[in-house]
């Protein structure tokens, strides 16, 4: 699927060994000895795009997007990747955009930014998106800093979870699969039909599973509900504001509210959208829609 997604590690507990015994576990003979002698390696992370240039002036942000839309500067089509697209431009970070997929991400997972560099002998590490605050912070002619609010946390789960949840839904389990998703993630990979339909399916298992780690049974009527309580709860807190928090100039909150807004109220995503109740919620919330073309004009003006 094309977002991130990392599952929490457990913390290992001390267990108390007893004699081994045979059983239905126990790994047969021949199979050890085929193990033994070729062990499991672990490879390091994927080498960078052959054709990223090792001597640049800007930094270059790689992302979902349309090789003309990376031209343009024109908003992913990704919500992850546009939520650090965005901060950066609230940032005031300089940055070129390439046209990717997660196959040529160091991580596994875009976006990625590798900064710039005047020295072609040098070695520059890629920013994976889990680093990307910390390196603006530091890189950014301006410095976004997020607001000391207790309900931060609280009103980020609603993004994280709840409508999250719902735009995998809606994007991944209903018609606007075929209309949205298909043209966007799965025709561009390949022209080989089998390719297309077993990405198709990876990507529709993989909504599917992580739906339900949170419920037994996938709902859509309580999602939907879910993602419109919390549209509503970030409506009333962002009120008569211009920005979330009343913080004087727009932040990583807004950055990733905008990221689900824009996609949503963007009524030419893919070929459309098939099923619209997602996007009907964000639209009845008029202040949501005002903060998100504010962002627009603001930030993307070519759009």
């Amino acid at each position: 699927m094309p977002s991130e997604d990392h599952p929490h590690d457990e913390k290992s507990q001390p267990t108390t060994r007893s004699p081994l015994k045979s059983s239905i576990f126990t790994v047969p003979a021949p199979i050890k000895r085929l193990f033994d002698r070729f062990p499991l390696t672990t490879y390091p992370a994927n080498e960078l795009p052959a054709r990223s240039p090792r001597k640049r002036d800007q930094n270059v942000l790689y992302i979902f997007a349309t090789p003309l839309e990376a031209i343009q500067g024109s908003p992913s089509y990704n919500p992850s990747c546009l939520k650090w697209q965005t901060y950066l431009k609230f940032s005031d970070v300089d940055f070129l955009l390439v046209a990717s997929n997660n196959h040529a991400s160091p991580s596994g997972a875009l976006p990625f930014l590798l900064p710039s560099t005047h020295d072609a002998g040098k070695s520059v590490s890629p920013i994976p998106s889990a680093k990307l605050q910390k390196w603006a912070l530091e890189k950014g002619s301006r410095k976004v800093e997020e607001p000391d609010d207790m309900r931060y946390e609280a009103y980020l789960s609603l993004l994280d979870h709840r409508i999250r949840r719902a735009w995998l839904y809606t994007l991944y389990l209903t018609p606007n699969f075929t209309s949205i998703a298909e043209p966007l993630y799965v025709l561009p990979i390949s022209t080989n039909a089998m390719v297309r339909l077993t990405t198709t399916y990876e990507l529709r298992k993989a909504a599917e599973t992580e739906l339900l780690k949170h419920a037994a049974v996938i709902d859509a009527q309580t999602l939907y509900k879910e993602a419109e309580e919390a549209l509503g709860a970030l409506e009333t807190m962002l009120s008569d504001k211009k920005w979330f928090f009343g913080a004087k100039e727009p932040g990583l909150f807004d950055a990733s509210v905008f990221a689900y807004t824009h996609l949503l109220l963007d009524a030419y995503l893919g070929n459309g959208w098939a099923e619209p109740r997602l996007r009907n919620s964000v639209l009845a919330h008029k202040k949501l829609v005002a903060h998100r073309d504010r962002i627009l004009a603001g930030y993307f003006p070519s759009v």
